[in-house]
């Protein structure tokens, strides 16, 4: 480890991880981007899906100041969140055949829309299967995930492939297997982990980017404002009612 105290040590490597993500994946973040602006000019609809921790960068771009307000969350009962009973549990539902199959059959998700699938490993059997039955639907996909994992670990799909595999465009957050960024002599496990953070700011990154495509366009993007702000409550009406028949989250 380096210098510094255990904070400073782990900002350190979270800059180092965020330097790199915006250094290597800038052309990645650019078609993410592009395509999202594409498929809100042609009238389509957006979905994130992430699973345990993965949800959480899921979460950041659905029904977020500042973001997009066609962004929908697609949730799977028991793996969004550690609020299920017991937590273990969510983990076990990701390695379960079958499952997002029978998401994707009862979701609104159509031929034309887009998907992210935020997945650190890309591994188990549900992201690995989401994004296959995802673009059999004629669905678009963007993976988020950590390429590293499929070359050091084994696949939980029969396929033996991995989330990175069925996607139309892959962003890789760098981070290392086990997803913990610090060690001590003292302490017997690694510990501190980034994926939150590189995750989310590779979205937001996109979200970005989205959004000043289609100004260049001359399309006004359908951001939502912070509803703590004066008047944010009336724009963030407007915007849903504009758009009501691509926003599944208030429904």
């Amino acid at each position: 480890m380096s210098d510094g105290t255990p904070a400073d040590q782990f900002f350190d490597a979270a800059i180092g991880l965020l330097q790199r993500a915006r250094d290597e994946e800038s052309e990645a973040i650019t078609a993410a981007g592009t395509l999202l602006a594409d498929t809100v000019a042609a009238g389509g609809r957006l979905f994130a899906f992430g699973a345990g921790h993965s949800s959480l960068a899921a979460q950041d771009i659905v029904y977020r100041a500042g973001g997009l307000a066609l962004m929908n969350l697609l949730a799977v009962p028991g793996v969004v969140g550690v609020d299920v009973i017991p937590a273990t549990l969510g983990s076990a539902l990701e390695r379960v055949d079958g499952l997002a199959a029978a998401v994707l059959d009862t979701s609104p998700l159509r031929a034309g829309d887009v998907l992210v699938i935020i997945s650190l490993s890309g591994r188990n059997a549900l992201p690995v299967e989401m994004a296959l039955n995802a673009r059999a639907l004629g669905v678009k996909v963007i993976g988020v995930t950590s390429v590293a994992y499929a070359s050091e670990t084994k696949s939980r799909h029969v396929s033996g492939t991995y989330l990175k595999d069925h996607c139309d465009i892959v962003l890789d957050s760098k981070i290392a297997i086990g997803d913990a960024e610090l060690t001590l002599d003292t302490i017997p496990a690694p510990f501190a982990p980034a994926s939150t953070v590189v995750t989310t700011a590779l979205l937001q990154a996109v979200m970005a980017t989205t959004a000043a495509t289609l100004a260049d366009r001359g399309i006004e993007p359908p951001l939502l404002r912070s509803g703590n702000v004066d008047g944010g409550h009336e724009w963030n009406g407007r915007i849903m009612d504009e758009y009501r028949d691509r926003i599944f989250y208030r429904r």
